[in-house]
């Protein structure tokens, strides 16, 4: 199944998660800590209160810069827009247009990043097209498809385990920053 029916299949439990998973993974760009989006993930979890979202959404976008409006971090602008983005409540109407625009914003980060000449739409690649696909690209797709596997089988007992391919994606996203600014240096 492609990640476009996936995300049309998932219900506002599994959108939040997959938006808040593309906005994890890119963590590296917002200048956050790997914990940064931990009490967000608690709240979309049994017993969690997603009362608290917006407040700690404030918390959250309080604790980032803000990013350099230039051509050269566009990855990080992409990643501030998918923050700035967020509704204000996991159960929002706006979520799964933020689940979309996440997912297209997270896999255009990914291909920025992945600095190979990939001239297939993101849209196609979210549709399935996946020949010849870059492999930070390849990676990040499969992480998105994953996350949203796991949902929606698992309900919100998949929770952890897609934090823990968030946090595997977030790794090497951060090896990869950190290796382009040690090229830019």
């Amino acid at each position: 199944m492609s990640l476009v029916e996936l995300i049309a299949r998932a219900d506002e439990r599994g959108l939040a998660a997959s938006g808040l998973a593309c906005l994890d993974r890119c963590v590296p760009l917002l200048g956050g800590d790997d914990e940064l989006l931990r009490p967000l993930w608690g709240t979309l979890g049994t017993g969690g209160d997603t009362g608290q979202w917006a407040a700690l959404l404030d918390e959250v976008r309080g604790k980032v810069g803000v990013p350099e409006d230039s051509e050269e971090d566009e990855a990080a602008v992409l990643a501030h827009r998918m923050l700035d983005a967020a509704p204000k409540a996991p159960a929002d109407s706006a979520v799964r247009e933020w689940a979309e625009a996440c997912s297209v914003a997270a896999l255009r980060i990914h291909l920025l990043l992945d600095a190979a000449d990939d001239d297939t739409p993101v849209d196609a690649r979210r549709e399935g097209d996946t020949e010849g696909m870059p492999p930070l690209l390849a990676a990040e797709l499969r992480r998105q498809v994953a996350v949203l596997e796991l949902l929606a089988q698992h309900e919100a007992g998949g929770l952890r385990p897609a934090l823990e391919v968030c946090t595997e994606g977030r790794r090497v996203l951060r090896a990869v920053v950190s290796r382009r600014a040690r090229g830019r240096g």
